[in-house]
């Protein structure tokens, strides 16, 4: 018997979001994690809010929503908070029942900016790290560090000379042929971005650099920080950011040819980390030697070190990295840190999973 085309929905329904979404969806494990986070984290929370005054939005949610955005890839706090209108899925991860309602994105984004002043994402990262550490899933002295580059969210005419002598605001200007120096030229869009290239035959872009420092057993991010782009940015960064992940007297860290320089393999050893360079002997001499080269550590090291480009990987096509639409260092590394947080989540769903 062919059932009718019923027009008119239903107005009452008996089932919560939570019996609608299946026991064995991949989203649970996450959302266990997550609380178990955002639980440790509720102090912190207390001291960002005043004890007076209407509620705003709740910080536990508005965390779960970001981790939303970052795992599929939502393109704005506009299309997030649309998502979250008519997505079940949505509003159950988030914590929202099915007739609660949608924030406005205005005043989303200012409660955002609360959790920047308050330097949340790292916190927030820390307790990820922290439950990956406890559940056995880290190794404590073998790492890989590398780098990447953040395209900012300004345009190539944004570019212009600080003393004003480019075309005004506005004029697209035309700079094939000019020479440009971040010394003399500033991004009316992102001043903090600069002009930078990774490599002879690239094309220069305004973008910032991440760093990543992982871990060797599984790939786990353990660190990470935006830094200005420059020549020297991935050395000063890998040295901050053993120091801080670090939890025995010696380690061992490894690096691609980029790394290799005399400057920054005397700075780790004398924090007591074994470079593991991947050497650059092209018309110049390695900053290390068969001393270091010759042990099956270090072959090891330069097996683990892909592990870091699969972070990178992962945060630019899924995590919204590739091109940050935030402007400004500090608001480019809170997203570039939370980003790291959900990719270690994803990560130790399956490792979790494997191993129970």
């Amino acid at each position: 018997m062919r059932g009718d085309d019923v027009k008119q929905g239903a107005m009452w329904s008996y089932l919560s979001p939570e019996a609608r979404i299946p026991a064995d969806h991949p989203l649970r494990p996450i959302r266990d994690m997550v609380d178990q986070a955002l639980a440790a984290l509720s102090p912190r929370f207390d001291r960002l809010y005043a004890k007076t005054g209407r509620p705003s939005v709740p910080p536990e949610q508005l965390l779960r929503a970001l981790v939303l955005q970052v795992l599929y890839t939502v393109r704005s706090e506009r299309l997030l908070m649309e998502q979250l209108n008519y997505n079940l899925l949505y509003r159950w991860f988030v914590g929202l029942n099915a007739d609660d309602p949608v924030w406005d994105v205005t005043v989303f984004t200012k409660n955002r900016e609360r959790l920047l002043r308050g330097e949340i994402a790292q916190a927030f990262f820390e307790r990820v790290v922290a439950h990956a550490r406890a559940a056995g899933l880290l190794s404590d002295e073998h790492f890989t560090v590398d780098g990447t580059l953040i395209e900012a969210w300004a345009s190539q005419a944004s570019f212009r000379p600080t003393d004003g002598s480019g075309p005004g605001a506005g004029a697209a200007g035309d700079f094939k042929g000019q020479r440009r120096r971040n010394d003399t030229h500033r991004s009316t869009t992102d001043p903090e971005a600069r002009l930078y290239r990774k490599g002879p035959s690239q094309e220069a872009r305004l973008c910032y650099q991440g760093h990543v420092l992982s871990d060797n057993r599984h790939g786990l991010a353990v660190g990470g920080v935006v830094s200005v782009a420059s020549g020297t940015a991935e050395r000063d960064a890998a040295v901050a950011l053993i120091r801080d992940a670090r939890r025995r007297s010696r380690a061992t860290l490894g690096m691609d040819k980029g790394y290799d320089a005399r400057a920054l393999v005397a700075a780790l050893r004398a924090e007591q980390v074994t470079p593991h360079v991947s050497q650059n002997q092209s018309r110049r001499r390695s900053a290390i030697d068969g001393r270091t080269t010759r042990h099956p550590g270090y072959a090891m090291s330069q097996g683990k070190r892909r592990l870091a480009e699969g972070v990178f990987g992962w945060t630019k096509t899924i995590g919204l990295v590739r091109k940050t639409k935030h402007r400004g260092q500090r608001r480019v590394g809170w997203m570039f840190t939370f980003g790291l947080a959900v990719y270690d989540l994803v990560r130790m769903r399956t490792l979790l999973a494997a191993s129970g």
